[in-house]
């Protein structure tokens, strides 16, 4: 089933929500990068978040870029996401060997620790994009982003992210929400929001049981008059093509391309993001470098 996110609003236009069902997108970034259990579920919350955040965004050529520093065997995941939801994203570490931590759960914080950092940064066509940064407190993903939004953009946010992995290794289901109540919220609307959120199932959970964006809507938000506003499908999706893989290497500048072209003859450039493969000859090469003569 292809991969969504629902977004919803409550109590009177002061809450919104936003839930992604992500099974489908998480498991075809496995498969294209290869990744081992903790290094799907890492890279998993990540997407999903990025794939929210992205779609929490107004302009529609708006992208966001969600990056996590960690400081033991995961040292950095990099997802961007564009204004539809549609994100793109990789792992330092696929093969991370880590195993579950005290609570029998796949380790994601003790493979990112806590010794890092996570950057937000929004391009909204402006002259310079905007960059915020706080500090990892958990390495579990949700957590530090609740974070970031209260430390960062001064947004309270209640954030979950969760990756069920099947026992061939393939994801079994994820998903993620965040639910932001807006500046004017009273506070007793807080306080109910507080009492709804505390005994909420795992995201993952609530996927693998099959229930749809909608569903989940309302059961984390019980007790809420809810609208649901829309529901949008949302996908892995590299925009890497031979065009910007051949504006990179003019980029490079001419003694870099000439040094290029004498001792190897050829290049091959392999996409971070969707892991596709660029070859040029010695021929495009020599192409190349009069483009950045020119």
């Amino acid at each position: 089933m292809a991969s969504y996110i629902v977004r919803g609003i409550a109590a009177n236009k002061n809450i919104r929500v936003f839930v992604a069902i992500t099974t489908d997108m998480v498991e075809k970034a496995r498969r294209i990068h290869n990744t081992l259990p903790v290094a799907t579920a890492a890279l998993g919350r990540t997407i999903t978040a990025a794939s929210i955040m992205g779609y929490m965004l107004k302009g529609e050529k708006d992208k966001l870029t969600l990056q996590i520093m960690g400081a033991n065997e995961i040292k950095s995941i990099v997802a961007v996401s564009d204004s539809t939801g549609n994100v793109k994203g990789y792992i330092s570490n696929p093969n991370v060997k880590l195993a579950f931590n005290e609570k029998g759960k796949l380790d994601v914080g003790g493979a990112i620790g806590k010794n890092g950092k996570l950057r937000v940064i929004k391009d909204l066509g402006l002259k310079e994009p905007y960059i915020g940064q706080s500090n990892l407190i958990s390495g579990e993903i949700a957590e530090d982003i609740a974070a970031y939004y209260m430390y960062s953009e001064q947004q309270p946010s209640v954030v979950s992210l969760g990756v069920l992995i099947d026992v061939d290794g393939s994801v079994k289901a994820s998903g993620g929400f965040i639910i932001q109540p807006l500046p004017e919220v009273k506070e007793e609307i807080l306080v109910q929001l507080e009492e709804a959120v505390k005994d909420i199932p795992p995201i993952s959970s609530m996927v693998d049981e099959g229930m749809s964006g909608e569903d989940i809507i309302r059961k984390i938000l019980k007790g809420f008059d809810v609208e649901i506003v829309d529901r949008t499908k949302v996908d892995f999706k590299c925009d890497c093509d031979s065009e910007k893989i051949e504006k990179a290497l003019v980029s490079l500048g001419e003694s870099e391309l000439k040094s290029i072209i004498e001792e190897d003859e050829k290049a091959e450039i392999v996409c971070h993001f969707c892991n596709t493969r660029y070859n040029f000859n010695k021929d495009e090469l020599i192409d190349l470098l009069n483009r950045a003569k020119s």
